[in-house]
């Protein structure tokens, strides 16, 4: 061996016989950029996921839901994968736990060992040429050179662009993740926002619709609070303004001409001074009567009354001309066509079933009467009725003569105390004055294809109802309306050949609609809302349910939606029912799930490569409650 100490020369020399010969090592460049390299895998490896040592200098290069691209230059492959454990620091040639740490730390020495630093990185898959990603067949080889993606290469790899923006990606400078609106696999696919109180569920649902609205999507929000009703307003709170500053945001309300804010008829509205206020009513026969009796959560007893007063109804408005009428045949062919699990028979008023069922409980009453005087059963002729109609229709002799006859051929069930409790029942709505009457009411229900215009926002205002199961009506008759003018839309969409008008529902405090306990009891209603989530999907009608109880949805609703945005949820039940719906999402970021800050969320979309731990935007508008 030539000695070469000293020598540069003979260090070129012996350099030059060991090319020569192939026994010099290929040289690389120098990995310029790089923040580490792969380590030799363990006995206890997993699959997909790979231990990277970093340098010192670049121990904090690569944070957690970072980024990286791994360079297997032996057999030339490329995997990108994210950080999802550490950066971690460990001692060099020294185990962290030694006694001699422990000693240096205790006595407060200043000597501090040479260290390096450890991540854990999970691949996300190879890197093609094109730049498309495959699912990884192989694994990086030791000693691959690491290096950190630039927030342009990460927006580019997570597929996070679009026009609704909703925060920007934690683990990176400034990635922005947003939603495409024109994007049919993302919002018609149905979405849920979940977390407990204090999460930053209200401020991430206004920030959605506010900037949905812009993007020219039509946003319908069921606020059963009352919470949304001033976002024409900007935030006015002066630390948010200063975190809206810090992103680059300014605050501003939703242009108040964009938007507008209903509320039932009689009931106040939580923001009475917006300049777009308007009251509706409710219809009856938009609602079914399966999905009724279910909202009303009647008795055994009582259904079968209500179904017989219902069907008593429907030739009684024939009898009256009512519906259908003589000489019109397209309503002819409507009554025959009526889907009663979907919806109501046409002219059905909460009135006219009322009378009907007084009238069925005097008859039950007057039969009751004619057994207890041993007089038997056998008359045939029409009940007198001593009581003044609340239906308008029913005021007239002939129409008490139509009624009698009919309840006479229906041959109602006797025992007038279920017919009085379902007549209580009834009334109960009645007095609350919110359905609508063709010849009384001057507040009509909301017209539906206003409410499907592109860019409006339309607040449903529910905060002042003071009655649950009026929300759920309310709830079903919106949903029900919104969906047959989305149909109608997307129907002349496609004879104009082009695309119809995005549509989003957000129905807040979902799990007071339709809730764990009480879904084998309205399974109607649940059919009817998956219904409409299975159609909309392919009609640009998207809903999303937000509750700070997801734990009282019912799985088969949870089970509709395709993208989720999770707040802090601590509930172990809750962590592992998601896990077991949502696919995606690593083991890292379900232990932080538990411990997320205010206004942070684990976002999974259809269209992002992989589930993101978002830090969403301060709301630029005003919210009313909120904290």
């Amino acid at each position: 061996m030539p000695d070469t100490n000293g020598s540069p020369a003979r260090v070129e020399q012996l350099l030059a016989e060991m090319a020569a010969t192939g026994s010099l090592p290929a040289w690389h460049a120098p990995d310029d950029g790089a923040v580490g390299v792969t380590m030799f895998d363990l006995p206890g490896s997993d699959d997909l996921n790979v231990t990277v040592l970093l340098s010192r200098e670049s121990l904090q290069r690569a944070p957690s839901q970072s980024l990286v691209r791994i360079c297997s230059r032996s057999d030339q492959r490329n995997y990108l994968g994210v950080v999802t454990a550490g950066p971690f620091a460990e001692p060099d040639g020294i185990r962290a736990d030694s006694d001699i740490l422990k000693a240096v730390a205790t006595h407060r020495s200043d000597y501090l060992p040479p260290y390096h630093g450890r991540i854990q990185v999970t691949l996300l898959g190879e890197e093609r040429p094109d730049g498309t990603l495959t699912p990884a067949r192989l694994r990086p080889l030791p000693n691959s050179p690491v290096f950190v993606l630039s927030d342009p290469e990460a927006v580019k790899v997570l597929n996070c662009q679009g026009d609704i923006r909703l925060g920007l990606a934690i683990g990176h400078q400034s990635v922005e993740v947003a939603l495409p609106a024109r994007l049919k696999s993302v919002l018609p696919r149905h979405m849920a926002i979940l977390g407990t109180t204090g999460g930053g569920k209200s401020t991430t649902v206004a920030g959605l619709v506010a900037r949905a609205c812009a993007a020219g999507v039509a946003v319908i929000v069921l606020d059963v609070e009352g919470e949304y009703t001033a976002l024409h307003e900007p935030n006015d709170d002066p630390a948010l303004q200063a975190r809206l500053h810090e992103r680059g945001l300014t605050p501003a309300g939703v242009p108040a001409e964009r938007m507008r804010v209903y509320h039932l008829v009689g009931r106040e509205t939580a923001n009475p001074h917006h300049p777009h206020r308007q009251p509706f009513s409710l219809q009856l026969a938009r609602l079914s009567p399966y999905a009724i009796m279910e909202i009303l959560n009647l008795s055994d007893a009582q259904q079968e009354r209500f179904f017989k007063a219902y069907d008593i109804a429907k030739p009684l408005l024939r009898d009256l001309n009512i519906f259908p009428q003589k000489g019109q045949p397209e309503q002819e062919r409507i009554a025959l066509e009526v889907d009663e699990f979907e919806r109501g028979y046409p002219r059905v008023t909460l009135p006219l079933l009322i009378d009907i069922v007084r009238a069925c409980a005097i008859r039950a009453e007057s039969k009751g009467e004619k057994k207890r005087s041993k007089r038997g059963d056998d008359d045939t002729s029409d009940e007198p009725w001593d009581f003044e109609p609340y239906c308008r229709e029913l005021k007239l002799p002939e129409a008490t003569n139509h009624l009698a006859k009919r309840i006479h051929a229906a041959n109602p069930p006797g025992h007038a105390i279920s017919w009085h409790a379902l007549q209580g029942r009834l009334s109960r709505l009645n007095r609350l004055k919110v359905f609508f009457e063709e010849t009384t009411s001057c507040v009509r229900p909301l017209n539906y294809h206003e409410l499907i215009q592109p860019g409006r926002l339309s607040i449903i205002d529910l905060s002042d109802s003071g009655f649950s199961e009026l929300n759920n009506l309310a709830i079903a008759d919106i949903l029900r309306g919104v969906q047959e003018a989305q149909e109608a839309a997307c129907a002349q969409a496609e004879k104009n050949r082009s695309t119809p008008t995005p549509v989003l529902i957000v129905i807040e405090e979902a799990h007071e609609f339709l809730s764990e306990e009480r879904v084998s009891k309205t399974p109607v209603l649940f059919e009817q809302v998956a219904k409409i989530c299975k159609r909309g999907r392919k009609r640009w009608l998207g809903i999303t349910f937000v509750t700070q109880l997801p734990g009282h949805l019912p799985k088969q609703v949870l089970g509709l939606c395709n993208s989720f945005i999770l707040h802090k949820l601590q509930d172990p039940q809750v962590v592992s029912l998601l896990k077991r719906t949502i696919g995606g999402v690593d083991e890292a970021l379900w232990n932080r799930l538990p411990n997320l800050a205010p206004g942070q969320a684990i976002v999974s979309f259809p269209h992002l490569t992989r589930p993101l731990l978002v830090s969403i935007d301060p709301c630029p508008s005003k919210l009313k409650m909120a904290d």
